[in-house]
């Protein structure tokens, strides 16, 4: 399992989902024989394997019926262990963003694929994906306010003025502290991989979403408090379009970033003068 600047890619995916064809797709056919192909490995490790019971009381979206076909209770007992190494596997990120991340990838990989397969689908049901997509929403939101609340709290209004006004080194902190975790979000999330467009995009828009209008609302009512010249080009590093252009570089993987990952990134080296 990846994890430092190797590990940001954080779309490991669990190997009975991960075997593919030369076109990146499967077809049911062949989803439905890897579920297979599962449901023999399980009962041949008769050690290590749960009871349908024991799997239907810890989560009862993987409940089945008492006339389920023996695929389907197999079916169900592999995703219950899938489920318990994908969040075995999240905890070796030390970092709860890229954690949230990596299981947002693995979930929408696995979603996927169940919906893409009839015969799967069918089997884990409509709660099952219902709760499936549930926890991506949550594990979307830990990412965001685990990454971007704090970097929206240097946008606070609050304890900047002073019997009405504004106190200039505060602002100026602020300025300095935004930039400088901006950056730094830039520098390491512009290394992870989100391999799904559909999520990828999902990300950077609702990153977009709460920060770009923050931001604007900021610049445009404390900017003005600084001095004209030297000390806004100092504190002001970013207008509201260039923020828009570096969340859209964020979850490419990019390759010069993890090569040389001790080599001075940071986006003020490349900024227009």
């Amino acid at each position: 399992m990846p994890v430092q600047q190797s590990e940001q890619r954080s779309d490991d995916t669990a190997p009975e989902f991960r075997r593919r064809n030369r076109d990146g797709q499967k077809s049911d056919g062949e989803a439905v024989q890897d579920a297979r192909h599962e449901h023999a490995k399980i009962e041949r490790t008769d050690s290590t394997s749960k009871s349908r019971d024991e799997y239907d009381a810890r989560d009862t979206s993987y409940a089945v019926a008492d006339d389920e076909s023996p695929f389907a209770v197999q079916l169900a007992r592999v995703m219950a262990l899938l489920d318990s190494n994908l969040e075995a596997k999240s905890k070796l990120y030390k970092e709860v963003a890229l954690s949230s991340i990596f299981m947002m990838n693995n979930g929408r990989y696995i979603l996927q694929k169940i919906k893409d397969s009839q015969e799967i689908n069918a089997c884990m049901g409509d709660t099952w994906c219902r709760k499936r997509s549930s926890e991506l929403r949550q594990y979307h939101k830990n990412y965001q306010r685990e990454t971007w609340s704090r970097l929206l709290s240097f946008l606070s209004h609050e304890g900047l003025s002073n019997h009405g006004k504004v106190q200039k080194p505060v602002l100026k902190e602020r300025f300095k502290s935004f930039n400088a975790m901006f950056d730094e979000i830039h520098k390491t999330q512009s290394t992870w991989v989100v391999s799904d467009e559909q999520l990828q995009s999902e990300l950077r828009v609702s990153i977009s979403a709460v920060v770009i209008p923050a931001y604007r609302s900021f610049l445009g009512r404390f900017a003005q408090v600084l001095d004209r010249g030297r000390q806004t080009e100092k504190y002001v590093k970013f207008q509201p379009d260039d923020i828009e252009t570096y969340i859209d570089e964020l979850f490419d993987g990019n390759p010069a970033q993890i090569a040389n990952p001790n080599s001075n990134s940071s986006i003020f080296n490349r900024r227009r003068p």
